[in-house]
This record gives C-alpha cells, sequence and structure tokens, in this order.
C-alpha cells in the first residue's frame, strides 16, 4: 500500500488513499436520478466531504456511518472546498487493514496516555488492597469488561470526551484520592473501590464504537443505576460478601453526582463519599479547564468568554510576547 494521507494533507488534484472514519452516510439522488453517495470522512487531523459516483450500491453494502473505511480517491475543489471523490472504499478492521498501517486510534481524538500502562497502574493499586472482598469485586468487574474500559471515554462530550478517556480520569482519581485518604483518615480500600466503579456502569451507557453514543440501557437508566448493579451483581457471586460493605459502596455510586445534584438522597452520608464527590468534581472540572484553554482560538492572555466556565481564563503570556 502506498503512503497512507492525512485529511490535513490533502491538495487539489491530488491522488490519495488511506484510513478514515466514515463520519456521515447518505444515500442521496441527483438530478438525473442517478444514485451517489454523500459522505464525510474525519481523521485526527480534520474532515472533509466525499463523494461515491460509481458503483454505488455496491459499495453502500460495504460499510456504515460510524465504521473505520479503507479509501482511495482523488481530491477536487467544490464550491471552493476540497472535497474526495472517491474510486474505492471498504470498511476497514485491524485484521484486514493491519499489516497496511491501519489503526483504529489514528482516526480519533485518543487519551495521551497509553492505556495498557494505564491499565497496569490501576490493576497495581488493586493488588495493593487489603480488604480482599473489595479486591475480589474490583477484579472481577474489570477483568469481565476489560475490551471496553480501555476504550470508552469518560463522557460523551464534556470530560475526557475521547477514546481512553475513562482510564484517564478514574487514574487521575485514584491517585489523588489515596493521597486525601490518608491525610484526612479515611478508608483507602473503600475510596478507590468507590473510585473505580462510580462510572463503571458506562461500559454499558455508551456503545463500544469509534464514535460513541448512548446505548437504550444508558438512556433509561444512567450509568449511575448501571454501575449500581453491576456491584449488586458481582457481589452476590462473592462468598460471605459484608451486606453493610456492599451497603457503604453502592451509596459511594448512587450518590457520586452529588456535588452537581442538590437532592438529599444525593448528599454524601460518609466521609469516603463526600471524597469521591469532590475529588470527581475537581478531576472534572480541571480537564475541561484545560481543554477550554487548548481550544481556544482568541488572540491575547486570555480566553474568550463563551465558554463552559461562562468566563475568560488566563492563558498566559505566549511565547511570540516574550
Amino acid at each position: 500500500m502506498k503512503k497512507i494521507s492525512t485529511i490535513s494533507e490533502f491538495k487539489a488534484n491530488d491522488d490519495v488513499q488511506g484510513f478514515y472514519l466514515c463520519k456521515e452516510k447518505n444515500l442521496r439522488t441527483t438530478r438525473a436520478g442517478e444514485l451517489f453517495l454523500d459522505l464525510v470522512l474525519k481523521d485526527k487531523t480534520g474532515e472533509v466531504g466525499a463523494k461515491v459516483w460509481d458503483r454505488v450500491k455496491e459499495f453502500e453494502a460495504k460499510f456504515e456511518a460510524g465504521d473505520a473505511v479503507a479509501v482511495r480517491g482523488r481530491v477536487d475543489m467544490f464550491q471552493d472546498r476540497l472535497q474526495v471523490v472517491v474510486g474505492r472504499i471498504n470498511k476497514a478492521t485491524p485484521e484486514k487493514y493491519g499489516r497496511h498501517g491501519f489503526k483504529e486510534d489514528d482516526l480519533v481524538p485518543t487519551s495521551s496516555y497509553d492505556p495498557a500502562k494505564m491499565w497496569k497502574e490501576i490493576g497495581a493499586l488493586i493488588q495493593k488492597m487489603k480488604n480482599n472482598y473489595l479486591k475480589k469485586l474490583l477484579t472481577d468487574i474489570y477483568k469481565s469488561n476489560k475490551k471496553t474500559l480501555q476504550r470508552i471515554p469518560a463522557s460523551i462530550a464534556m470530560h475526557y470526551p475521547y477514546r481512553s478517556g475513562y482510564l484517564e480520569h478514574i487514574l487521575s482519581m485514584a491517585k489523588v484520592g489515596m493521597k486525601l485518604a490518608r491525610h484526612y483518615q479515611a478508608d483507602e480500600d473503600l475510596l478507590l473501590a468507590g473510585t473505580l466503579l462510580h462510572s463503571v456502569g458506562k461500559v454499558r451507557e455508551f456503545t463500544d464504537a469509534l464514535i460513541p453514543e448512548y446505548t437504550d440501557e444508558g438512556n433509561f437508566l444512567g450509568h449511575t443505576n448501571i454501575g449500581r448493579d453491576m456491584a449488586r451483581e458481582a457481589a452476590a457471586k462473592i462468598n460471605d460478601f459484608p451486606p453493610d460493605l456492599l451497603l457503604k459502596l453502592e451509596h459511594m455510586i448512587s450518590s457520586h453526582e452529588g456535588v452537581f445534584d442538590g437532592r438529599r438522597a444525593s448528599r454524601a452520608k460518609t466521609k469516603e463519599a463526600l471524597l469521591l464527590q469532590l475529588i470527581d468534581h475537581m478531576d472534572t472540572r480541571l480537564n475541561v479547564y484545560d481543554k477550554v484553554i487548548l481550544q481556544d482560538n482568541q488572540h491575547g492572555e486570555w480566553t474568550s468568554r463563551r465558554n463552559f466556565f461562562g468566563t475568560a481564563l488566563y492563558k498566559g503570556k505566549s511565547t511570540a510576547d516574550s
């Protein structure tokens, strides 16, 4: 296979080939009544419109919106914008195209941290736990959901909204939590268990896709209820799991969003639950803060006021100003 072309490199009249995410796919009809495919392709570097004019029915059956695709085509200009006239297109999988350089992580925003290394760090934290019931519970839940946990974001659009963002979020929380648990004389094992399980329901709330969406279960129940059920189901398979310990853990999962929710039922009733709420709130907001700074295109030392926080944030002096 020839050199893989990234979208940011596209120029008019270039012959290109590479792997992209099919963000949108629509079967349309020309004024003459001929079918064509109207696509939006994207990778980490950008997105571009694309058209399939020939062999439309054949190619239309090969992939769906949300799939990774292998594309060959030619770049042209249409209404002052680049677009790709597709010659060949097929669904791309690691099994079929891995030897040609295909990697799913090249197509979507991904954590800057290696998910395999983050997984090992989390595993090491679990193995150091003194409470064997909690250690067994966490090991069982994480082991049975390993593939999904390594890939899902922490949220669809707000905090850590990228591939492997969930692992990055909870590992960050866990590191902070262990220090605060010792400082405030809280139960370290219980706080770690609550941290690692507070949003574990997202393995079923989100689809495990390149562009995750909410599942039916996620829309109906939400990750909090799903996560609590997962903890109950796992504990029921462990001999003599202490009911009072499970109750405390369920409370932490159920109330972890209490900082955002003023309802009495969501208020923390243990030190560990309160710490979990505060750590989750802090880590979430700081990640959003970093994202606002990174994505702001306002000139000068301050961001635009049109952001999540509703105020201008200080970016500092740029190197060009010094």
